[in-house]
């Protein structure tokens, strides 16, 4: 039976920002609930990272461009014979909702970003066991303190996200489903093509051939090139097939 590893590469950087934020909400869910140490630690790193992501650049104002720029590639659609009319509308609908509880939401990342207990860990996270109990007695503290209370504190936090999951969701979903995968035969480990504008490439291959791939390119034009996962004695096939979807 075969085994398919997806791969996605960004092929702009706001696409690039936009994963890693999905990663990262991602890693925050992952340990829940906090019940111990390394929970905690685990939770409180990927928080900082996230805060450090939103401090580079205009998170908001970014994703309500793309739920404009979503809404007028619906409206192209619309002129296609024998589209779902009826989805196309739902969708339209639901990117206007979105836009608007964005725009009406708090700065992404404000109340995390103002929280004292996060702040704390924040400053010595990049310092060598720098969370210790000695280090950290707040820290120390809240971890004593009941389940309930802990539950309750990363449920606010988690609330305050919401808006921006629930639209960076919605994009990446709309993008991922924007084109099909094809079938494309690589020749001595090498494969280029025309991006034809699209923001990410979606890249299926078979586990078995201990392959991946490294992917460099922009909108217009990408060039994909297969490496063996072991370096010394790996071998890369004269014709390899993966899928590959450009959306």
């Amino acid at each position: 039976m075969q085994t398919d590893v997806l791969f996605e590469h960004p092929l702009n950087e706001k696409m690039r920002t936009w994963l890693r934020i999905e990663f990262l909400l991602q890693q925050l869910t992952v340990r829940l609930p906090l019940a111990d140490h390394a929970d905690a630690l685990h939770f409180f790193r990927n928080a900082g990272e996230l805060l450090d992501v939103f401090e580079r650049g205009d998170i908001r104002t970014e994703l309500l461009k793309e739920l404009e720029r979503q809404q007028r590639k619906l409206k192209a659609w619309v002129e296609v014979p024998g589209v779902d009319l009826s989805r196309i509308e739902a969708i339209r609908l639901q990117l206007k909702e979105t836009s608007s509880m964005l725009m009406s939401a708090p700065r992404v990342g404000q109340l995390m970003r103002e929280d004292r207990l996060i702040g704390l860990v924040r400053q010595r996270l990049n310092i060598p066991g720098g969370c210790c109990s000695f280090d950290l007695p707040t820290l120390h503290v809240w971890l004593h303190m009941p389940q309930e209370h802990r539950d309750a504190q990363v449920k606010v936090w988690l609330d305050s996200l919401a808006p921006l999951m629930h639209t960076l969701s919605l994009i990446l979903d709309l993008i991922r489903n924007s084109a099909e995968f094809r079938k494309q035969t690589s020749l001595n480990g090498f494969y280029q093509d025309n991006g034809e504008d699209a923001d990410l490439l979606r890249l299926k291959l078979d586990l078995a051939t201990q392959l991946f791939p490294q992917i460099s390119g922009h909108k217009s034009r990408f060039a994909i090139r297969f490496l063996p996962l072991d370096s010394e004695h790996g071998v890369v096939p004269e014709r390899l097939d993966f899928e590959l979807a450009c959306c």
